[in-house]
């Protein structure tokens, strides 16, 4: 940048400064009005820590899984489990009777509720076929129990989804209704009046994250309650997880804010010990922070996992440059010069690499709204926009609040305070010469370090594991690993199977290899990971098939006879049972295998979804179309989304901030010398992480995005004021 334009604008600073402290009342009640106006979006804030806030609505993945849902209801279930001496007992089976009947009469928004209660038994009776619920009345001596122990423990259907295969534990699974009951209806059984396409819209809204934290809180009280000695009950499942964490996020934000703020506070009390000079850097970037939070509101952006940091970003990138101008302010006051002179002064020493810092951390920080992963694209473009708002705020509020201050409240440097600033200063010039002096060896030591940090850094592993985010010792966790460990899992894959044709699921061929497939990803583990149960339209036919076959064990499989399966189902859904439908479409052409696995790191996911695809791939040809969705298929592209995201942002930030810093600074050698300090503190925190074990998931990856931030106003600002006093004094150690 030429230094006559830099003059220009650095006159133009001042004038402009001059013109704020005549005006002062005025511009701070406009700034006050302006901030008022986007303070007000903040009750339209909401928060949101569902899996599907990771994905913008457009993606491909996102919209398959809002089809399925569509169709088949939501997979994220919550699962109570529980623990007893003996589940086959007759105090055991009454108290699980009351505790299911209590979650169905008082817990909201549940659309069903399964239980060894009312799980469907299929069995045939001569020539009929009957299908009822498992305990229509409950045992009344030891050999119904011992019966009921049998039939339980042999039957497919209840292992691992409502019993564990040891027979200690046995779960109640709890859906969630699609649907919001804000309208008035609150489960989805309220819309069976209507045929699909005819729900109101006011009704067709999805289930709000208030809903689901008054099912949640219900549920984990009811949990308390009928937890005894021989009766112990925990809860699991995605959407006890995520609100969890959302009651954390809520809790952490306010943590963080208030102890952000608390050290803001001391810290400024220290360096400038005045209240005034507290006050107001404090009161500019917190109204910098309500006006941004504000402006999601109003703009429909809820708050989301990883952008919690978004408060205590703007906190500590926003009151730099208050207190940049604050010291300059002070120096001036302490030369001599006067009232609105002295921050006019301040102003036009400080008004430029303040303008510089913001704009580049901004474009830095923006070049995260290119990111895949929703609420990182939302964090880089609010963090771009806060940084503004920041800046406008701090060269309109900041003079202004000064100009009132009353001159004689505002006591220059006293002699102790010059002591202290003097072993500061001599500590720092004695540390320039030293590195001036060295310059070389520094530079290699520095060259090594850089280089063999990026080396380390370039092995750090990508993660995406909500619940290790959770303390190890926190109920929802350990509930969670106990139901992975001894019914099957908590996390759901499906698989969506179109035939292309009305009753395709029909056909026998189709079937077998539907069982072929279920059986096959059951019974081997596929990496690291082991299916505790699955569920298609093929079980459903084996359990009809073998009922009306003398209940006998070996018909358990697929009729031979063709003509059979569309006559075996027809008796099914004319025993009264709706179960079909949670299997498959209406015209029986689309059909749904559940895979239940246990909760894991993302990055165990990704593989096991590629090998199912294979599977199906070399099992159908062309001969159906597949589509692999669930809340897993959510997990796998989230961090698929992070890993693209991640190299993308970064080197789009790099690019832009060394450009940048070329035409700011006005050299290109200079330009890309100053964006080594920005690039090691990176280099070295990601070299770090993967030394100790730490690795990269959404929160880590905004390291480097706040290193970014920080790292590059302190360069700037060291750029600039080099490049001045060379040129006044034509000497690199002086300068």
């Amino acid at each position: 940048m030429k230094v006559g334009f830099k003059h220009i604008l650095e006159n133009q600073f001042e004038v402009f400064t001059l013109r704020i402290c005549r005006y002062r009342y005025l511009v701070i009640i406009g700034v006050l009005i302006v901030a008022a106006f986007a303070a007000s979006g903040l009750r339209n804030i909401t928060v949101d820590t569902s899996n599907e806030s990771f994905l913008f609505p457009d993606d491909p993945v996102l919209i398959r899984y809002e089809e399925f849902r569509e169709q088949f209801g939501r997979d994220d279930v919550i699962i109570i489990a529980i623990k007893g001496d003996d589940v086959f007992t007759f105090e055991f089976l009454n108290r699980l009777q009351n505790f299911h009947q209590k979650i169905a009469d008082e817990v909201p928004f549940v659309a069903s509720i399964t239980s060894l209660i009312n799980i469907r038994e299929t069995r045939g009776e001569g020539d009929r076929l009957i299908v009822d619920d498992l305990l229509t009345t409950l045992p009344t001596n030891q050999n119904e129990l011992e019966n009921l122990r049998r039939r339980v423990l042999a039957n497919p259907l209840y292992q691992n989804r409502l019993i564990s295969a040891d027979g200690e534990f046995t779960s109640i699974i709890v859906e969630l209704s699609r649907f919001s009951g804000e309208g008035g209806l609150a489960v989805d059984d309220a819309l069976s009046f209507f045929d699909e396409t005819d729900v109101p819209t006011a009704y067709n809204e999805k289930l709000t994250e208030a809903e689901i934290h008054q099912l949640v809180m219900q549920m984990d009280e009811m949990t308390r309650q009928y937890s005894i000695q021989g009766f112990e009950v925990i809860m699991a499942g995605t959407p006890a997880v995520t609100d969890t964490l959302k009651l954390t996020l809520q809790e952490d934000v306010r943590k963080f804010i208030i102890l952000v703020v608390a050290v803001i506070m001391v810290l400024l009390l220290i360096a400038f010990r005045v209240i005034g000079a507290v006050v107001l850097p404090l009161g500019v970037v917190l109204l910098a922070l309500v006006s941004t939070i504000g402006l999601m509101g109003h703009l429909g952006i809820s708050v989301k996992l990883p952008t919690v940091i978004l408060p205590s970003f703007l906190l500590a990138v926003g009151v730099g440059a208050a207190i940049h101008l604050l010291e300059i302010w002070k120096q001036k006051r302490a030369s001599g010069e006067q009232d609105h002179q002295a921050i006019a002064s301040a102003v036009k020493h400080a008004g430029l690499p303040i303008l510089l810092t913001s704009l580049t951390t901004a474009v830095g920080l923006g070049s995260f709204s290119l990111a895949e992963v929703a609420p990182i694209a939302e964090l880089g473009l609010f963090s771009a926009i806060g940084i503004i708002i920041a800046l406008i705020y701090t060269l309109l509020l900041l003079p202004a609040g000064l100009a009132i201050l009353p001159a004689g409240k505002v006591k220059q440097n006293q002699p102790e305070n010059e002591g202290e600033h003097d072993i500061i200063n001599k500590a720092l010039v004695n540390i320039a010469s030293w590195s001036v002096r060295k310059a070389k060896p520094i530079c290699v030591l520095s060259a090594l370090l850089l280089a063999g940090s990026l080396l380390v850094a370039a092995q750090l592993r990508f993660s995406h594991d909500v619940l290790s985010w959770l303390p190890e010792e926190w109920p929802i966790r350990q509930s969670t690993e106990m139901v992975d460990k001894n019914m099957g899992g908590s996390v759901s894959l499906e698989v969506i199977i179109d035939t292309g044709v009305e009753n395709g699921l029909h056909d026998r061929d189709t079937l077998i290899k539907i069982d072929q497939l279920s059986q096959e990803i059951e019974d081997d583990p596929i990496g690291a990971l082991s299916v505790g149960s699955t569920l298609s339209i093929a079980v459903l036919l084996k359990e009809i098939h073998q009922a009306l076959n003398g209940n006998n064990p070996e018909y358990y499989r697929i009729p031979e006879n063709e003509r059979l399966i569309p006559q075996e189902f027809l008796l099914f859904e004319n025993s009264g049972s709706d179960d079909v439908e949670d299997l498959v479409d209406s015209r029986f052409q689309i059909g749904r295998l559940s895979l239940r696995v246990p909760w894991r790191d993302t990055l165990e996911y990704s593989p096991f979804i590629d090998i199912v695809n294979d599977k199906f791939k070399d099992a159908f040809d062309n001969s159906v179309t597949y589509e692999i969705t669930g809340i897993m298929s959510l997990f796998s592209r989230t961090l698929e989304a992070a890993i693209f995201t991640t190299a993308k942002s970064y080197a789009i930030a790099f690019g832009a901030i060394t450009i940048m810093m070329i035409l700011l600074i006005g050299r290109i050698a200079s330009g890309l010398i100053s964006m080594i300090p920005n690039l090691a503190p990176i280099a070295i925190t990601l070299a770090t992480m993967q030394i100790t074990g730490i690795p990269l998931n959404l929160f880590t990856m905004l390291v480097a995005s706040i290193a970014i931030g920080l790292a590059v106003d302190v360069t700037i600002h060291f750029m600039h004021h080099f490049h001045r006093f060379l040129d006044i004094f034509g000497d690199v150690e002086l300068a």
